[in-house]
């Protein structure tokens, strides 16, 4: 797919302007230098990406309060496999720096490893099953894999660890986008944290074949892992 495609579409539809769409399209190729860096320092391929040309709001049932998720990492089912998309904010690309840009996509590729690392192991409980499969690692980091364990990358280690020293904040960014996008009243997607879920069959599940060498690989990341959090420890 044409990572961009639904950004011309929105375009054509009149719900961008030329000026954030001009800018979307002209910053694109941080998002592609950010994947490239990444499939470098991993030695993994980048899952499909593409961009979303909203801001994504999320919030929990019956509350006003919102959150603003920049990139989100989608798994999609079909009858014996599963495709991982990677949901990029339109807003990012257009006011994030690209630092922050690298690091969102580095950290959206992790969840990608640990979700194909639990559905691998089907290491997936009922409840979750029934429920949220993926989006609750975002409230429990410590599921993820350690960035040092997975990128070959000194700055784009630097870029993660300083953006996501427990969640992601970046108060300018969060400034542009409210200023730029929302009070404009730009294109908005809203969800709520209860709906942000994936229901999978367990017979569905077992069926699943996920590429043994991506597993293999994530087998010695995995021990990596191991190493580094022990040092943590001790």
């Amino acid at each position: 797919m044409d990572p961009l495609q639904k950004v011309y579409e929105a375009f054509d539809s009149n719900l961008l302007p030329n000026y954030e769409f001009n800018l979307i399209n002209k910053r694109f190729s941080l998002v592609l230098e950010g994947i490239a860096r990444i499939e470098k320092a991993s030695g993994i391929r980048f899952p499909i990406a593409y961009i979303e040309p909203s801001i994504i709001l999320s919030s929990a049932t019956n509350s006003f309060d919102y959150g603003i998720l920049f990139a989100r990492t989608i798994p999609v089912f079909s009858k014996k496999s599963i495709q991982i998309i990677i949901q990029i904010s339109a807003p990012l690309v257009a006011y994030g720096l690209k630092g922050t840009i690298h690091a969102i996509l580095a950290h959206e590729f992790l969840h990608y490893l640990e979700l194909i690392s639990r559905l691998s192991k089907m290491n997936v409980i009922s409840d979750e099953l029934s429920g949220n499969l993926f989006e609750n690692v975002y409230s429990d980091s410590t599921r993820l894999l350690e960035p040092q364990s997975v990128f070959d990358d000194k700055t784009l280690l630097q870029h993660i660890i300083k953006r996501f020293p427990s969640g992601f904040r970046d108060y300018k960014l969060e400034d542009k986008v409210l200023k730029f996008w929302i009070e404009k009243q730009l294109p908005t997607l809203k969800i709520t944290l209860d709906s942000n879920t994936v229901k999978v069959d367990a017979e569905l599940l077992s069926k699943i074949e996920i590429n043994s060498a991506l597993v293999k690989k994530l087998q010695q990341i995995q021990l990596k892992n191991s190493r580094i959090r022990k040092k943590k420890i001790y």
